[in-house]
């Protein structure tokens, strides 16, 4: 009977990982520290400690207490694509890349980030070669490699 409860409580933990979101959080929080929903008014803004959060497992940290209460109140709208990673790597190669946080899109009222650095901007090259389809074939591939 202890063992049946062991092995119950091993199949929980390891479909709970199994299904948990991947987040980029190089400098310790989800867009490198960035404040998530500053990004819905066409801002870069960075996030301070004293107005963070954990959810699903990851920090954010945001500009002032009334994005962290925004985000609080609608965490999912303010999430960005990909758990965070370069969303044209996602969708080009299906691979995890690191993000530039002031490099970003809002597209359908979701945000994308993007790599930007030693002269490559992934968004320039997003939009060039077709946002629409990277998106679609990023949305392919992020199940995929999401582990």
């Amino acid at each position: 009977m202890y063992m049946k409860k062991i092995i119950t409580l091993l199949v929980l933990l390891v479909s709970t990982v199994a299904f948990a979101q991947q987040y980029n959080t190089k400098k310790g929080a989800v867009a490198s520290g960035y404040d998530v929903v500053s990004y819905f008014s066409n801002e870069a803004k960075k996030g301070k400690k004293e107005f963070s959060t954990t959810y699903d497992g990851a920090k954010f940290r945001f500009s002032s207490q009334e994005n962290l209460e925004m985000f609080k109140e609608n965490p999912t709208q303010y999430i960005p694509q990909y758990g965070g990673y370069c969303a044209y790597a996602i969708g080009k190669t299906g691979e995890k890349v690191a993000i530039n946080p002031k490099t970003f899109e809002i597209r359908d009222n979701k945000l994308y980030l993007f790599y930007n650095s030693w002269g490559t901007n992934t968004l320039d090259l997003w939009l060039k070669e077709g946002a629409e389809d990277l998106q679609k074939q990023a949305d392919i591939n992020w199940p995929k490699i999401n582990r």
